[in-house]
């Protein structure tokens, strides 16, 4: 009975700390560098880890731009926030079990100079659990005190997560999001959720806690619960991760091993914007000829117009009046 006064009184004490110091993200006005992380996958979904610069075409808005920086991040260590839903519905159906599995998978396949903070929510914002550490004891003691209770504000959690994820060591940087996929209390809409996650540098990896082979479109599932599972696939589309869902041990080990393979084999690309144009929401894509299959990288950024590769066409008539 004590730990779990010990563990409310922590749920409903430390909101109203980190609500004082802790704003929701966004990389937005004048953004000073562009800095993109992507993974390529081929046959099989298997990450491409020899890509070459000369490779991948870069655009935005759908015109090519000229990037500054290209560089393999394979198998550097990662920093790894992870933002577990500690809400009442976890503790149906062996959830949090789940959970805490996952955790335990990404701790044991950490390597060295990877660093890891655990984040819990329920009524409120994000309570920091565990601060960023290369010690997984930390986090297997700071789990001990977790007890499912209450609502769930999963939107209002998650848009502070992109700013907490940077009080990590490592320049690769992910948040790992464990969630039933449900929200019944948050003040922030969808919609503005996503909007403060466009451009955002750091990916997001879901794992939805539930079985994966019922479907999101069954009509007997209660609509709040498609909504929301929607918007774990789109939180995670918007900034370069994956959606996973399941709750079996098999589900969930190849879930993070997916997750470390994309990971440990990154690429960085990067531009500084000109400062000329509005500051305004710009999609970034990807090309890659031949052996690609699909590519992991964020939707877009908001600022400035991107430095633009001159045409063949312009590049002749400044030749011909010089």
């Amino acid at each position: 009975m004590s730990r779990v006064l010990a563990c409310t009184a922590l749920f409903v004490a430390l909101p109203l700390l980190a609500q004082s110091v802790v704003a929701p993200m966004s990389e937005s006005v004048s953004v000073g560098y562009v800095m993109i992380p992507f993974t390529v996958l081929g046959d099989h979904g298997r990450p491409i880890t020899d890509l070459r610069n000369a490779e991948v075409n870069l655009t935005v808005d759908g015109a090519p731009v000229r990037s500054d920086m290209f560089e393999k991040s394979q198998n550097a260590p990662v920093s790894f926030t992870i933002l577990l839903d500690g809400s009442g519905s976890m503790a149906l159906a062996g959830k949090m079990d789940s959970a805490f599995a996952a955790i335990g998978a990404l701790i044991g396949h950490r390597r060295p100079g990877d660093d890891f903070a655990l984040y819990v929510f329920a009524e409120s914002q994000a309570i920091e659990v565990a601060p960023f550490t290369e010690n997984p004891n930390d986090i297997t003691r700071a789990l001990g005190h977790v007890k499912p209770y209450g609502k769930t504000a999963f939107f209002d959690a998650l848009a502070t997560m992109p700013e907490r994820s940077k009080l990590g060591r490592n320049p690769t940087r992910a948040i790992i999001l464990l969630s039933d996929g449900i929200d019944n209390a948050s003040s922030l809409t969808r919609g503005a959720l996503a909007q403060q996650l466009q451009g955002i540098s750091v990916p997001i990896y879901s794992l939805g806690l539930r079985q994966p082979e019922q479907p999101v479109d069954n009509k007997k599932r209660p609509r709040e619960d498609l909504s929301d599972i929607g918007l774990l696939n789109e939180v995670a589309t918007l900034t370069g991760g994956k959606l996973y869902l399941g709750n079996t041990p098999q589900q969930i080990a190849e879930a993070v091993s997916h997750i470390e393979d994309d990971l440990r084999a990154q690429y960085l690309i990067g531009f500084a914007p000109t400062g000329k144009g509005a500051v305004k929401y710009r999609t970034i894509s990807l090309k890659l000829a031949g052996r690609a299959r699909a590519v992991r990288v964020r939707a877009g950024y908001l600022g400035t117009e991107p430095p633009m590769v001159a045409s063949r066409n312009k590049q002749t008539e400044r030749k011909g009046s010089l």
